[in-house]
């Protein structure tokens, strides 16, 4: 049965407005950004920030990333005519329901009884997606095709999608018992969010990475790429221990958190050595401003790595907890530095996306200005704080200045996706042999 991953002219009809629906979380989510950014500047009346937190952090997970990797998994393994099923279509909209209805709920009761009704229907519907996917994955032989390794990656990302579920269901007995903002309710948070990050989001992307590869048959060693999976996967489950350092635990858990940051440190240099060597190969596939994305996404996967194995030391790991200016920094380096861009390059890379319009140009560029700016602040105004130097001068105003970029780029993005005409034409199979070659 063969496999494809690029939209024909009635699947992009057909998903059209899936994308479109999670490009708009997007500027929803740039935009409620920046009234957060905003309360640190002037009062904002009848916000409750950490409610309004709430909002943005779910809709950035649910809304924006899983429905775009959604529409990826399923066009990139499953044949057409499994892919067009109606359960995937109502698995979609119904998850985009359950987010619209976080996004009303959390900012006016924070976690209650609705917000959390939400939340708990879009978690049985991820399992629903996790168990068609891998079933309608079997039925297709996708692990005896082409992209048989690349799925070790995608059940590998779906495996740790239904364990960091496990976070939000300890929530429930966590406050009932009186635990609430205690060690124990923010460690569950932090495996939510370890899982989801570092498990679901980066095997997804890693996965989809090495599909292109294959896809388009770049040559790749498959002796160093099957190293890497398993490194990047045993190393996961451990490497949630760097996430509660902060609680000063026994030595030994400094000591399983320290090999599982030096296990992931040498997966990021066998994948350096894998990459390497086909790099313009790979920088061949993408046009206009998808390129820098790969770049930028790369960098950040670097910077991820690095950060996780400073935080196994005890006193970078305090140094990460008592400055939360670090923590956003790098929340926001994995979210959009890495999978967000890197989902972006994709989608035009299949020629999802508008990617040649001036409007589009703009948009992304601003965008990405945008990241940098606030992510260099970020980083920059944590520095400050680490050696004594204090608040540097008109910080929050500077911080929500360049803040404003972020959703003003991308809803010049969003609004030349509206007037997108159909570009499936542009795929990388229009990249002759040669082109690769030369590349």
């Amino acid at each position: 049965m063969p496999l494809t991953g690029e939209f024909t002219e009635n699947n992009i009809s057909r998903w059209r407005l899936a994308l479109l629906s999670a490009l708009l979380s997007l500027v929803v989510i740039a935009l409620l950004g920046l009234v957060l950014r905003y309360t640190f500047v002037g009062a904002v009346p009848g916000i409750n920030y950490k409610y309004l937190l709430h909002a943005h952090s779910h809709v950035a997970l649910l809304g924006w990333l899983y429905p775009v990797i959604f529409i990826a998994l399923v066009h990139a393994y499953l044949p057409p005519e499994m892919g067009s099923r109606k359960v995937y279509s109502w698995l979609f909209w119904l998850s985009q329901f359950s987010v619209l209805g976080m996004l009303l709920s959390f900012p006016v009761q924070g976690y209650g009884a609705v917000s959390i009704i939400f939340s708990t229907v879009h978690i049985l519907l991820s399992y629903w997606f996790a168990y068609r996917v891998l079933m309608d994955s079997k039925e297709a032989r996708v692990t005896a095709g082409e992209h048989r390794f690349s799925f070790r990656f995608i059940k590998a990302a779906l495996l740790f999608l239904v364990i960091s579920s496990l976070g939000p269901w300890a929530m429930g007995p966590i406050m009932a018992t009186g635990n609430s903002f205690t060690e124990l309710y923010y460690n569950a948070i932090y495996f939510y969010l370890h899982f989801l990050y570092n498990g679901w989001f980066a095997f997804a992307v890693l996965g989809l990475l090495f599909w292109l590869l294959e896809k388009y048959q770049v040559s790749f060693n498959r002796n160093y790429s099957l190293w890497f999976f398993r490194l990047m996967f045993w190393a996961c489950f451990p490497a949630y221990l760097l996430s509660v350092l902060w609680i000063k635990p026994d030595a030994i858990f400094y000591v399983v958190a320290g090999v599982a940051a030096i296990a992931q440190v040498a997966a990021l240099v066998i994948l350096t050595a894998i990459v390497w060597p086909i790099r313009s190969q790979i920088y061949s596939l993408f046009r206009s401003w998808a390129k820098p994305l790969v770049v930028l996404a790369a960098i950040a996967f670097v910077l991820k790595i690095i950060m996780q194995f400073a935080t196994a030391f005890p006193y970078m790991a305090d140094l990460a907890y008592n400055l939360r200016n670090f923590i956003i920094g790098y929340l926001h380096l994995v979210l959009i530095g890495f999978v967000s861009f890197f989902m972006l390059a994709f989608m035009a890379q299949q020629g999802w996306l508008n990617y040649s319009s001036k409007l589009s140009k703009w948009g992304m560029s601003v965008f990405i200005v945008g990241f940098i700016s606030s992510e260099a602040l970020l980083f920059l105004q944590g520095i400050f704080y680490w050696v004594g130097l204090g608040e540097i001068p008109s910080y929050h105003t500077l911080l929500f200045a360049v803040s404003i970029l972020l959703p003003v780029g991308i809803i010049l993005f969003f609004i030349a996706q509206l007037t997108q005409r159909n570009q499936a034409n542009y795929s990388s199979e229009n990249l002759s042999d040669r082109e690769l070659r030369e590349a």
